[in-house]
Formats: C-alpha cells, structure tokens, sequence
C-alpha cells in the first residue's frame, strides 16, 4: 500500500473546516473495519484512510506544523500500513471499568507471543505477528499492532461468501471465535489489492 507523505495532509486551517465530513466518512469505513472478539477485545483493520485520519488528528490536537515533527508521525503511522499481500489491525484490549483496569491487563499477559490470534478461511488459518515492544515480563499495552498474510487460496474465501471465514483468539481461558461479515471481507480485498484510498 502507497506510503502517506506530507503531500496527503492537508494544512490544520483547512483540516478543521473539513474535519467534521471527513471524521463521519471514516467513522462509517471503521465500522466496516472493526470487529469484536467476544467482550473484552475489538481489533480495527487499517488502511491509508484509516491511517491518514490518525495523523491529521494527532497534528491538530498537538498543534504540529514543524516538518520534521510531521515526518516523525507519517513514520510512525506509515509502519502500521499493510504490506503487498498483508493485512493489518490495530487490536484493543477495551477495559470499561476503571478499578478492573490491571487485573484485566494481567490476564492477557503473552496475547502477543505464539500463535493466539488467527483468521480461518475455509479451515486454513494463518496467525497474527504482533508488532514488537508492546509488553514487558509485568506489563502490557492495552493497544497492539498486527499483521496477518493469508494465502491465495485464503483470499479466494474472502471473496466466495458461501465460504465461512472467521477471526479467533484462544489466550487462558479466553476463547472467542467469530464470523466476518461481507463488508470485512471487501475491505479485507481492497487492502490485498493495495487499491483501498477514499
């Protein structure tokens, strides 16, 4: 997928007199995005729109205008666009209670190490590689990066929706496994493609 550059950003003026179109555009194209995994975790599957909305927000609400500073966070974000043949999720771990916070963080201590989170297409399945560097041996994050490769014969499922196609976690003794619908899958093609831009 084509790197975001300074080139797709637009200036903090005319961001914020357009901020309110584009925010409701990529609300609807998150919804297509985002899945949830049973009560606890939610993953949202980016693309450069996905992406380039998280800059220009960052660079409003922090009031970034220096070109080296922009180019640090198109870095930054830039590395969570999916490769050719690659899809990629930003994926929540979404605590609603305050005094649960860490004790519900604990049990998902090792959820980025070994084979916990997959999609299955059709009963072939293909394991997420969390980005490195989100937790420590008594800590971790509540937001994780990863990446997925499904097969050729994987994206064929994708597209034939009379093939089952699912999204599971197994990590202690949660066990979450759930269809994705029709509208995934599409994005999930797009993104395979390269050809997801608004």
């Amino acid at each position: 997928m084509k790197m975001i550059t300074a080139d797709d950003l637009i200036s903090h003026e005319a961001y914020e007199q357009q901020r309110e179109s584009f925010r409701a555009t990529i609300i609807a194209l998150k919804q297509r995005r985002r899945i949830s995994l049973g009560s606890v975790i939610t993953m949202v599957f980016e693309n450069r729109d996905t992406l380039r909305f998280q800059i220009q927000e960052m660079l409003r609400a922090e009031r970034i205008v220096d070109p080296v500073k922009v180019q640090d966070e198109l870095d930054v974000y830039n590395a969570l666009l999916p490769e050719q043949n690659e899809l990629s999720a930003t994926l929540l771990i979404e605590i609603t209670h305050e005094a649960t916070i860490q004790e519900t963080l604990d049990q998902f201590m090792g959820l980025d190490h070994g084979d916990k989170v997959a999609i299955i297409a059709n009963g072939e399945e293909v394991f997420g590689e969390f980005e490195g560097g989100r937790s420590h041996d008594t800590k971790i994050s509540a937001v994780h990066f990863v990446r997925f490769r499904p097969t050729a014969s994987m994206k064929r499922s994708f597209a034939d929706l009379t093939q089952p196609v699912t999204i599971r976690v197994i990590h202690g003794g949660y066990h979450e496994e759930v269809p994705v619908p029709g509208n995934m899958r599409e994005e999930w093609l797009a993104d395979l493609q390269g050809s997801a831009e608004l």
